[in-house]
């Protein structure tokens, strides 16, 4: 059985206006495609395609995409004599995907724990939709299970938002591009939850962040995987546009899929 996935996916996405007064901001797309779908390729490419995905702020929007992505896609033959509709060249991703309402003004902690339902007794992983990395998911786990404790963290170094100046005295010598901070280790959200964490989640107001993962490490039940590559957040305009930057340029390193060939479903579907 493959390790679930949740994605927190609803938001308000208040730093990125510009894009969220229309959609939530694992809609905005990147190369065409909504964040939520780059997350996902990246998941799945490392074998995990079973999803559990947290709504809120226009979460309808997030069940539309998901709709009509699966009944829309490839082509269609429609019998008005018998409503049949058939479905052919259908190219599918091999995913499942549960879309669960978790409130609209719900904090992190509080939407994990309302899919406790969804999850069972097992382990599970867990990312939110703004973020995208080249992190090796499987050793993430690996790393998770060897450490025994109730939670690891992906630890990333914050990309600086700005290049820098290289200066001799007064004088600029050359321009650097926009290298890692190099300093502390900050959430990168890439986790791994052993089920006990629900003892730590208590209700709608319980933030993921601020409660749970700060109880868990002063309990010792939180490790951290370095991840020392590519990683980035889409807080602002100017992340969303880096991030499109670097696909159009065929330089995304979170697309670690591109040589792989997506899952496909029959290509003969009916539908009553």
């Amino acid at each position: 059985m493959t390790t679930p996935v949740v994605i927190l996916a609803g938001g308000l996405g208040t730093r990125l206006q510009e894009e969220t007064t229309k959609r939530p901001k694992p809609m905005v797309e990147i190369g065409g495609k909504p964040m939520l779908w780059h997350i996902m390729k990246h998941y799945a490419h490392h074998g995990f395609n079973q999803f559990t995905i947290a709504l809120g702020y226009m979460g309808e929007t997030i069940k539309t995409y998901f709709f009509d992505s699966y009944h829309l896609h490839g082509d269609l033959s429609i019998d008005f004599t018998t409503g049949a509709i058939q479905r052919q060249a259908q190219e599918l991703e091999n995913w499942v995907v549960n879309l669960v309402d978790t409130g609209p003004h719900t904090l992190t902690g509080g939407r994990v724990k309302r899919l406790k339902h969804m999850l069972g007794n097992q382990t599970f992983m867990l990312t939110y939709g703004d973020g995208l990395s080249d992190v090796d998911l499987n050793q993430l786990l690996e790393f998770h299970r060897s450490h025994g404790r109730l939670a690891t963290v992906s630890a990333v170094r914050p990309p600086a938002r700005f290049g820098g100046l290289i200066i001799d005295g007064d004088q600029v010598t050359r321009f650097t591009e926009k290298p890692s901070a190099g300093e502390g280790w900050i959430n990168g959200g890439f986790l791994v939850f052993e089920p006990e964490v629900f003892e730590y989640l208590t209700d709608d107001h319980c933030s993921l962040e601020a409660d749970t993962l700060e109880r868990l490490a002063a309990d010792d039940q939180l490790a951290a995987f370095r991840h020392h590559h590519f990683w980035q957040c889409m807080d602002t305009l100017r992340d969303k546009n880096y991030l499109e930057q670097l696909w159009q340029k065929g330089d995304a390193p979170w697309n670690t899929w591109q040589d792989k060939v997506p899952g496909t479903r029959p290509a003969l579907q009916a539908v009553a």
